[in-house]
């Protein structure tokens, strides 16, 4: 008899329903179980608020979290960058599946790069920690509040009505728009959010090591261990997913280099650290991730990180999820 398909909890979006499918498809591939998607709105998708205004991080996560608190999916499948640090009661991050790229991309009218903008161009953003980086780049430019899925905010670069948006390249790409991007922003130039790229798989606790333990087969040990680091920067400022935060983690051949930067949101003072640290044992990837965050962060608000994040929060308005 075959088995009943496991039940995949994601929002109605494009890029939601893609990323999803991608996870399942690797799940089934690796252990043979089937699945199907279940989808779900959110309050962040039927608001007409602009994301700074809505109060709280996770607005696009707590509906998916309170169908697997009711046991009405299996698991959820979502954006890490969108998920709060604070770890839930009763659920689990289970896996997080191999990052793709997690910078920051342009997409700009008549294919123009970033440093090609003339000034007082338009620049759509929903992103405080975007405006801050491009603002330190390039303070002549006009950025702007905006949200809406990929689509709609490419729209607005066809219609004129904007310049450019700024969007993850890794979104773009899981819906087949990178023809649109004109500019890729390497970390030098803004760093990312903490856990942008990647996709987290959250799952009940009472169930991680029991039925649902299959869904290991998708963990990624090295992304695991970089968005650890990073998202570890972001909690130890107390900062929420809206902060002016970049962050970005690299793990490859036991060598982890951090490189983190809180900014200023009109650009004009920002607090930046790097360091580098070796994993020399197997299994304390996680834990040595976690030590590094903590100290670079500890480092950032000795000069004054956390005073940068409280200002903007005053600015914005309570802490939201940084949309794609």
């Amino acid at each position: 008899m075959t088995a009943a398909p496991a039940r995949l909890g994601t929002r109605r979006s494009t890029m939601a329903t893609t990323q999803s499918r991608a996870v399942a498809d690797a799940i089934t591939d690796r252990t043979g179980v089937p699945i199907e998607l279940a989808l779900i709105t959110s309050f962040g998708d039927v608001t007409k608020a602009h994301l700074t205004q809505l109060g709280g991080t996770g607005v696009f996560v707590n509906a998916l979290r309170d169908e697997l608190l009711a046991g009405n999916i299996d698991f959820a499948v979502h954006s890490l960058k969108d998920l709060p640090t604070t770890p839930a009661d009763g659920l689990t991050l289970v896996a997080i599946t191999e990052r793709d790229d997690p910078r920051d991309a342009l997409c700009a009218r008549d294919g123009r790069k970033f440093a090609d903008l003339p000034a007082g161009a338009t620049i759509g953003t929903g992103s405080p920690r975007r405006v801050a980086q491009l603002a330190a780049l390039r303070p002549d430019l006009n950025y702007v509040p905006i949200r809406g899925n990929a689509e709609t905010r490419l729209g607005k670069v066809t219609s004129g009505e904007l310049d450019a948006v700024v969007l993850a390249y890794a979104g773009l790409a899981r819906v087949g728009r990178l023809d649109d991007v004109t500019d890729v922003f390497e970390p030098e130039q803004v760093l990312p959010a903490p856990g942008q790229g990647a996709l987290a798989v959250e799952c009940p606790t009472s169930r991680a090591m029991g039925d649902l333990s299959y869904l290991a087969a998708v963990d990624d040990t090295a992304t695991r261990t970089a968005v650890t680091a990073e998202r570890t920067i972001l909690a130890e400022l107390e900062a929420g997913c809206a902060a002016p935060v970049g962050a970005w983690a690299e793990y490859h051949e036991n060598r982890l280099r951090l490189r983190a930067a809180v900014v200023a949101t009109d650009g004009s003072h920002a607090v930046r650290r790097e360091r580098t640290v070796v994993v020399d044992t197997p299994g304390t990837e996680a834990a040595i991730a976690a030590d590094l965050g903590r100290e670079l962060a500890r480092e950032m608000i000795a000069e004054g990180a956390d005073r940068i994040v409280a200002d903007t929060a005053v600015e914005t308005g309570p802490g939201r999820s940084e949309s794609h």
